[in-house]
């Protein structure tokens, strides 16, 4: 996974990477397995797994007991040495800016871009090693770190292969940041960071992002592709052989700003099925004993707590 032609983003397919897979295929591994897997193949710079968040985020909520999620590095960018995509218009940094106001504008996920005109990303290789190392020591942490350094990027137009961003980011989930980043420039990163790529590969996992279910039958499917809940659902079904599933109650949403700390329109309109036009009635009504600020970047409203705002 460490081919730099990886890079290219398609709105239509909604692949960051080759796209040539369908949406959903059928697959089958021979490997024993005792439960169902769910894998998550992504890149902390792969602006449709950015696309996906609110989609992914409701499936985990409500489906989430039926799985057992793995959050997997897939390797968009180690360098830009002797990248080139001229059939994508793509040769240099600077073309990507485009790419991402264009999912950012479809999508409704805010995106700057400006970040690869000004200070380009020379590689996804450090948030993700970063990312490895925090993973080893607490999963909800480095989730929480993958988020963060989404929202760096994407949003507020940080570059997060830099040592001091990366070190910021770190120190705000309440880890050591110079110790969590020293470690992430050993040999270690880049041996857990190997291990996700190869796994990536052996799922036969060539774009982002890319879903992986695999049941105890050793069946599974993939899903390539930001797609709708629907997609997720409907795979879930297949690979549990099930008509039916229970989802869980969508979670309130002072309880699910104050576990996320910052959400924006779109995330909030897909979990509660609500149209943009509502949002601002609806967090008012459902926020109202919560200490929240509504602010707006790019066009698009989030909310975030008081007493935990950040990039302000």
């Amino acid at each position: 996974m460490t081919n730099n032609n990886n890079l290219i983003c398609d709105l239509e397919t909604g692949v960051c990477g080759v796209s040539e897979d369908s949406e959903t295929q059928v697959i089958d591994f021979d490997q024993k397995r005792i439960s169902i897997d769910l894998y998550y193949v992504t890149d902390p710079i792969c602006s449709h797994c950015w696309a996906l968040e609110p989609v992914l985020r409701r499936f985990v909520e409500q489906y989430g007991h039926y799985v057992n999620v793995h959050t997997i590095m897939g390797g968009l960018l180690e360098k830009w040495a002797g990248f080139a995509d001229v059939s994508n218009g793509i040769s240099s940094p600077s073309d990507v800016a485009g790419h991402w106001r264009e999912v950012g504008e479809h999508s409704r996920m805010p995106i700057d871009g400006t970040l690869w005109l000004e200070n380009p990303i020379q590689s996804s290789y450090p948030p993700s090693k970063v990312f490895k190392v925090i993973q080893q020591q607490n999963e909800d942490l480095a989730n929480i770190f993958l988020r963060r350094a989404r929202e760096a990027v994407f949003v507020f137009n940080q570059n997060i292969a830099e040592k001091s961003v990366l070190i910021a980011i770190v120190n705000n989930i309440g880890l050591d940041g110079e110790k969590v980043i020293k470690e992430a420039e050993l040999t270690i990163g880049q041996q857990l960071l190997s291990e996700d790529l190869a796994l990536a590969s052996k799922l036969g996992v060539r774009g982002f992002p890319s879903i992986i279910m695999l049941n105890e039958e050793n069946k599974g499917v993939k899903i390539v592709g930001s797609r709708t809940l629907d997609s997720y659902i409907a795979g879930l079904k297949q690979v549990l052989h099930l008509d039916e599933l229970q989802p869980k109650q969508q979670p309130a949403l002072f309880s699910l700003l104050e576990k996320e700390k910052l959400l924006f329109s779109r995330e909030i309109e897909v979990m509660y099925d609500i149209e943009q036009k509502d949002i601002s009635v609806f967090a008012e009504k459902e926020l109202a004993s919560t200490a929240y600020d509504a602010k707006e970047i790019l066009g698009e409203t989030y909310f975030v707590m008081k007493e935990k705002s950040r990039f302000i």
